[in-house]
């Protein structure tokens, strides 16, 4: 499919805090992260609110939930819809709100994504649980963290690895976290030592191999470019989108160590946006598991199959690498609030093409890559932005 219609840029962009529990309910996180977007782009109206959560039916008995934030936000008449994606969520919705103008069906609209996981733990992970096939893995006793260390097992043991190879990918992602005031673990010193001495959370990953369990809430607003400058002074350029789908189950992949869907998501996405993967300055990596991390770096290319752990191990993934990657701390120090993580990212890359990402600012970045991965691998969604 060819890119169509009108040129999108982000305008303006809003973040909460991610914390552990927030004393707001879930509809005042995601109305503040939308007024603070709004605010960002000096705009009181928009067209369309597109509102990405995945578990608010389930954690809170809320259903209708982008209507609901819609009103609380003060957004009377606008169209307001909740879209999902698993886990790549809040990429979905960012997905619908490019679609939405550059189609021309709406002028300004948001992309919100929004989650309360500040709840009965084993409630969260059976919920998560619900990303997976509900007849033939669930019953077994599957879960995400499950499909994650049978990932990285496979892997260690295909690739004569340890662990330990893995450790690069936290500290990459602390070190990162505490130069941002909205990351969960923004004053956390981690070491090698620590990482390492963490409890198993499910064999053989530790406490450190798995993102947290958190809220949070995190807004950008859209709009054509052509009109860009009118509201923002330093607008940024969504240069394309990609959404593939795989097979549903691991089990049933060629070679569960391919993210097929995650190579084919980039590769469109860089044919859409006209740039190769050596353009690209900064990567926001779905980082929910150290595997994932891998074997995402692998399936774009920026590695060789077996070799996404030396990206890490050598440094080549932090600020001052080759591939930065998870500028601001990523879905593991940031935190990860399910629907809301991939706008966190979305965010995270525009203030790093703005230059306002502080102390954790690039050198003059100007391609910023973002992949969401649904579920274990089944959806992965690609978005580019420049300057």
């Amino acid at each position: 499919m060819q890119n169509c219609g009108a040129e999108v840029s982000i305008v303006g962009i809003g973040q909460v805090p991610v914390t552990a529990a927030s004393p707001l309910s879930l509809r005042q996180l995601g109305a503040d992260a939308v007024k603070r977007a709004m605010a960002d782009a000096g705009v009181e109206h928009v067209d369309a609110l597109f509102v990405g959560n995945m578990l608010a039916d389930e954690l809170q008995g809320q259903k209708h939930l982008a209507s609901l934030i819609a009103d609380q936000a003060g957004l009377r008449w606008a169209e307001a819809l909740q879209v999902r994606a698993a886990t790549a969520t809040g990429a979905a919705a960012l997905r619908m709100a490019y679609l939405a103008v550059a189609s021309g069906q709406a002028d300004v609209a948001i992309a919100l994504g929004v989650e309360k996981m500040s709840s009965d733990r084993t409630q969260v992970i059976s919920a998560l649980a619900k990303a997976l096939d509900a007849e033939l893995e669930v019953p077994g006793g599957a879960t995400l963290l499950s499909q994650n260390a049978k990932l990285m097992r496979l892997y260690l043991e295909r690739y004569g690895r340890s662990i330990s190879d893995f450790d690069g990918f936290a500290l990459n992602a602390h070190a990162n976290a505490n130069g941002n005031p909205n990351a969960l673990f923004h004053d956390r010193v981690v070491t090698q030592e620590r990482i390492n001495a963490a409890p198993i959370v499910s064999a053989p990953l530790r406490l450190y191999d798995a993102a947290p369990i958190c809220d949070g809430a995190a807004a950008v607003v859209l709009t054509r470019t052509k009109q860009a400058r009118a509201f923002h002074h330093q607008p940024v350029k969504m240069l394309s989108a990609s959404v593939v789908t795989d097979r549903f189950r691991i089990a049933d992949r060629e070679d569960p160590l391919h993210l097929a869907a995650s190579t084919r998501s980039a590769r469109e996405a860089f044919r859409r946006a006209n740039v190769h993967r050596s353009d690209i300055d900064l990567f926001e990596v779905h980082d929910a598991f150290s595997i994932m991390n891998c074997l995402i770096l692998e399936a774009v290319g920026f590695a060789e199959p077996g070799q996404g752990w030396r990206l890490a191990a050598e440094g080549e993934i932090f600020r001052d690498g080759k591939l930065p990657i998870c500028t601001m701390g990523g879905l593991k120090a940031r935190g990860h609030p399910i629907g809301a993580s991939a706008i966190y990212q979305t965010c995270e890359i525009v203030q790093q093409l703005t230059g306002t990402a502080g102390q954790n600012q690039l050198p003059d970045p100007r391609l910023g890559l973002l992949q969401s991965v649904g579920g274990a691998g089944s959806t992965v969604l690609t978005h580019i932005f420049g300057v």
